[in-house]
């Protein structure tokens, strides 16, 4: 809206104003004032432009911590008490053994005798096992032993498992690993087909 500025009639001391110019619309006017008053603003900033490279910082972050949590609990997830197992060349593969809910009885080098994590003595294991046996189909349980107990204590641990009813006893051991012999450096090689 165009406004006229002010006058005063000399002499009178009355201001007066003019209104809008007659027939101009008063819209019309004002865009000539909106586009003074954009030009005297401050323009905006255009903002950057999306990254597309991807961050990889966060997600390495996040592996490292995740390493370090599975290096601590990985040592907590064995089954029942850590022994030294006895060693065989050619030991029976156990995958049974290594499941949650698989029973597994310990024996230590001191003769100590742990049913899964829980210790108590080989003369209270017929009536826990039965508890634990019942209602499965498989009604296998481990024992390892540590290879320096007394060949007796697993005896006894054995006989008390029988006369708690269990059909498998499986008795876990570790493999020898066997070593190249001294001085030859590597394997011979397969000799050539057909000859």
């Amino acid at each position: 809206m165009r406004l006229a500025s002010a006058r005063s009639k000399q002499g009178s001391g009355e201001l007066t104003f003019r209104g809008p110019a007659c027939g101009a619309h008063p819209a019309a006017e004002f865009r000539g004032d909106r586009q003074a008053m954009t030009r005297n603003r401050p323009e905006k900033q255009k903002a950057p432009p999306p990254v597309v490279d991807i961050n990889v910082t966060p997600m390495v972050d996040v592996m490292l911590v995740m390493l370090i949590i599975f290096m601590v609990i990985t040592p907590m997830l064995s089954k029942g008490r850590s022994v030294e197992l006895v060693r065989t060349k050619n030991p029976i593969p156990m995958q049974a053994a290594d499941k949650s809910d698989a029973i597994v009885v310990a024996v230590e080098r001191d003769g100590k005798t742990y049913l899964n994590i829980t210790q108590m003595q080989p003369e209270d294991l017929p009536q826990k096992v039965k508890d634990l046996l019942s209602g499965r189909m498989d009604k296998t349980v481990f024992v390892k032993a540590d290879a320096r107990a007394k060949y007796e204590r697993v005896v006894d641990v054995v006989d008390n498992l029988r006369a708690a009813g269990v059909d498998n006893i499986g008795l876990l051991t570790e493999q020898i690993q066997e070593k190249n012999a001294p001085g030859s450096g590597s394997t011979p090689a397969a000799a050539p087909a057909g000859q």
